[in-house]
């Protein structure tokens, strides 16, 4: 918009609900800040994952300024907190009237967002566009086929994304290769990461363990969390594990919560294993950035380790990220047993893959990200 020659910033909602979509969102919102004369960023927390300390660490930590507008739905089934979402997010769009919306991930808040800008009429920006894990059983998986198919610019993180999308009929010129912007947070915060034993006293631990001689576990994953049987097998497996090498386990409340449900605390050994509550963003980048090695079945956490050169051991069957796993320092294991073992003594005995960071994991995601969005929707002539 111009008066008397001058121009005056037009506004880019950007969307955040669950602890992942921060780290990649606070590059961007950093270099939209670069642009005020042409784009002022409007940021909106849903509330999807929600605690008010957590939050207020990560916003802290990744520099991220205060929500402009914080819809607080809370949790919910699939449904009550996608459709609570859409009722909240709508008058926010009839008042900010953004040029687009920016998801990024393949949470239900990126795409119950992204169905609602559409149904206005609102271009919509995918940041992580065409990861594909063809696992349909995956709530995120559904989230990323139809974010995809509503957004108008695709943004992607690596170049194989780019055929998923063609596949499915989206059009190339909608599609941008701008690389991993989770892997700009990542860099920009590796010197500030709390290291191990500092993380441990912060939460009461009086153990010391040694760097580079322990492993990092996390498990979420309903596959893997709701089932019983494969939570036994996974317990049994990972107290194996913890007697060849400690075992520093920052647990989800809700994987907690199945634990001691299932009666399984008692196969973890206290001094093998240490259970923590959730840890910030700086405290998780020490523990991964100094582990020997990282059990995870997380799609962050494959991407991350392939950054910093750990090797991953992913307890899934399948990765929607495959680049770490044919670049990068990631196995797919699944929950058996042996093969987790397996791979497991690999790393102790020879150090595991080795790999090498790919294309475009390089900082400068953000950049990327800003340009093309400059380029499309605010051309400054």
């Amino acid at each position: 918009m111009t008066t008397n020659n001058l121009v005056y910033p037009k506004t880019l909602i950007c969307v955040v609900g669950a602890r992942p979509n921060f780290m990649k969102m606070a590059p961007i919102i950093r270099e939209l800040k670069k642009f005020n004369n042409l784009i002022t960023p409007y940021l909106v927390h849903t509330g999807q994952h929600y605690d008010q300390a957590m939050k207020d660490t990560f916003f802290q930590q990744l520099g991220i300024p205060e929500p402009d507008n914080d819809l607080g739905v809370g949790s919910g089934s699939h449904a009550v907190q996608a459709a609570n979402i859409m009722l909240k997010f709508e008058p926010v769009l009839d008042e900010i009237k953004p040029f687009a919306v920016l998801v990024v991930g393949d949470v239900n808040s990126t795409i119950a967002c992204g169905l609602v800008a559409v149904k206005k009429q609102i271009p919509l920006i995918h940041v992580e566009a065409g990861l594909r894990s063809y696992d349909r059983e995956m709530p995120e998986e559904i989230n990323r086929i139809l974010t995809d198919q509503l957004s108008d610019l695709l943004l992607t993180t690596e170049r194989s994304a780019a055929d998923n999308l063609l596949k499915e009929g989206i059009a190339a010129e909608r599609i941008q290769f701008a690389g991993n912007v989770m892997i700009d947070s990542l860099l920009t915060n590796c010197k500030q990461a709390v290291s191990i034993n500092q993380t441990l006293q912060n939460y009461g631990c009086t153990q010391t363990i040694v760097e580079s001689n322990y492993a990092l576990l996390t498990l979420h994953r309903p596959s893997n969390v709701d089932d019983s049987e494969t939570l036994v097998r996974l317990m049994e497996v990972i107290s194996d594990v913890s007697f060849k090498l400690p075992i520093i386990f920052p647990v989800h409340p809700r994987t907690q919560q199945k634990i001691s449900a299932a009666g399984l605390l008692t196969k973890l050994s206290p001094e093998r294993v240490i259970m923590l509550p959730p840890v910030s963003y700086l405290e998780m980048l020490g523990l991964m950035q100094s582990a020997k090695l990282v059990l995870t079945d997380s799609g962050g956490l494959q991407e991350e380790t392939t950054a910093l050169g750990v090797p991953c051991i992913t307890l899934r069957e399948n990765t929607e990220r495959p680049i770490t796993v044919t670049e990068g320092t990631n196995t797919i294991v699944g929950t058996d047993p042996d093969k987790i073992m397996e791979c497991v003594d690999e790393v102790l005995l020879n150090g595991g893959k080795s790999g090498r960071v790919p294309e475009y994991w390089d900082g400068d995601a953000a950049k990327r990200i800003v340009s093309e969005i400059i380029s499309r929707y605010l051309p400054t002539e």
